[in-house]
């Protein structure tokens, strides 16, 4: 397999994309392609719909300690 710089064809819901000079594996014998597994992961970043807005942040509950005053059978508060 050889490194070459294709066209990337791929759906966006109902659009084509095409991204030229795309990296590749190209088999010398069947031809085969393998498209380049860091590009396609930069694309996929590139092409979410979250791309460019800030990330969410996910607020975790407080935990809340209660206080109980111990009471003997008294009403003492001990």
């Amino acid at each position: 397999m050889h490194r070459r710089y294709l066209t990337f064809f791929t759906y966006l819901d109902e659009e084509l994309v095409t991204v030229p000079n795309f990296p590749a594996w190209v088999c010398d014998v069947c031809g085969r392609r393998e498209y380049d597994t860091r590009a396609l992961n930069q694309l996929v970043l590139i092409l979410s719909p979250n791309a460019g807005k800030p990330p969410r942040r996910r607020r975790r509950p407080t935990k809340r300690i209660l206080h109980r005053d111990k009471v003997d059978r008294t009403g003492k508060v001990e």
